[in-house]
């Protein structure tokens, strides 16, 4: 079956049944539902509960396969006893994908890990694609929608970011909201019973209002498929990685958290570094690149043009270009005439471009005007180091 196609409708729904829907406020089904709605969903709303009436003024069916129209998106809030039948009944309706939250599967043991092979089956059979069990939910801010029990919704942005905890995305999402940093989309995988993070790996990549991948992790379904996603990512978009479980200690709880098996810790830093996965080594650390890349404009290529005001520094920035696979870009003969015209006659006109220790604010501002107009340029680099005439401040 064809995954990606089941998660451009689990992105973009143009109707959403909530199973487990409720009026009872601090019910998941609840939250689902109110946050469906105050995230400014335009499609059509079914919610599912065997008592039917309405709730939350909308009509309200016994069973999804009441529902009269078609169902691109299912989100299952309801014991874990009654999802396989709910499922198959998703199956037999023709739901494209499932976002189940109900927990108690493998991660509680043998017969939890059971039925999640039997959620497997029945996706495969009916070609739609589930997410979770024991998941957040999905939020999608360019659709826009809300299908979780987050107690917020992220400002629209450009960070995609996967989570096989739902905790931490909430937690995420509190620091998001007070930093304002934006997200396109927040996806918690949970159990990774059929979909899982290589397979919204590449649907990150393929999706235009995503430039840039969080993902945390406890495991990895699949080792190759992942590098294969992220090799096939990694040149448009970058990818980076919070893996967790790497002690032994850490392990066991991942593993009785979301029924994963860690695995070896040297084993992931060498496929991440492999495939161009750079990991964070904390949680601080993934917060810190979100803020930076925050609607940042990635460069177009990798040419760069580094200004500094001592040559020292310059030489080792242009080292640690060329090892990080950099390439050190050739200025134009215009660029060049147009430095040595304007800067002192000991500068260096070429690249790295030393504007010398005398350098004020308008000379760093001449310099990095010339260097972005070059055509050779696809970004700059600019160091300052404090020197007798500096004006850091102002500069």
């Amino acid at each position: 079956m064809d995954k990606q196609k089941g998660i451009d409708s689990l992105f973009f729904p143009r109707s959403i049944a909530v199973i487990g829907a409720s009026e009872t406020r601090g019910k998941l089904g609840n939250d689902v539902m109110r946050n469906l709605i105050e995230s400014g969903y335009e499609g059509r709303i079914y919610p599912v509960n065997p008592k039917a009436g309405e709730i939350l003024d909308y009509k309200a069916f016994r069973s999804v396969k009441d529902i009269p129209s078609d169902v691109d998106v299912a989100v299952i809030v309801i014991p874990a006893k009654l999802v396989i039948k709910a499922v198959e009944e998703c199956g037999e309706k023709g739901v494209k994908a499932l976002v189940i939250i109900t927990a108690g599967f493998k991660e509680i043991g043998h017969e939890g890990q059971e039925a999640e092979k039997e959620l497997a089956v029945l996706a495969e059979k009916y070609k739609m694609v589930i997410q979770g069990p024991n998941c957040l939910g999905i939020i999608n801010t360019s659709a826009p929608y809300n299908a979780s029990f987050s107690s917020g919704t992220p400002k629209k942005g450009s960070i995609a970011f996967a989570s096989q905890s739902g905790a931490l995305m909430t937690g995420i999402l509190d620091w998001s909201l007070m930093e304002k940093i934006g997200f396109s989309k927040f996806v918690s995988l949970g159990n990774k019973a059929h979909l899982n993070e290589s397979d919204f790996i590449e649907a990150f990549g393929r999706d235009p209002d995503s430039t840039f991948i969080l993902l945390y992790i406890e495991s990895v379904v699949d080792g190759r498929k992942f590098m294969d996603a992220c090799r096939k990512v990694i040149p448009h978009k970058p990818i980076f990685v919070v893996k967790s479980g790497v002690s032994a200690a850490g392990a066991r709880a991942a593993s009785s958290h979301t029924g994963s098996l860690a695995g070896s810790d040297t084993a992931y830093d060498v496929a991440f570094k492999q495939c161009g996965v750079r990991r964070a080594s904390d949680m601080a650390s993934l917060f810190d690149v979100a803020s930076v890349y925050d609607d940042m404009h990635l460069p177009s290529g990798n040419r760069v043009a580094i200004i500094t005001n001592a040559g020292g520094p310059g030489i080792l920035t242009t080292d640690a270009c060329e090892a990080s696979g950099l390439q050190i870009a050739q200025l134009t003969s215009q660029t060049v005439e147009r430095l040595r015209t304007n800067l002192p006659p000991a500068a260096a006109v070429y690249n790295p471009i030393d504007a010398l220790g005398t350098a004020q604010p308008e000379d760093y501002a001449f310099c990095i005007e010339a260097a972005l107009m070059d055509e050779n340029v696809d970004s700059v680099l600019v160091l300052l180091t404090p020197q007798a005439m500096t004006k850091q401040t102002e500069t």
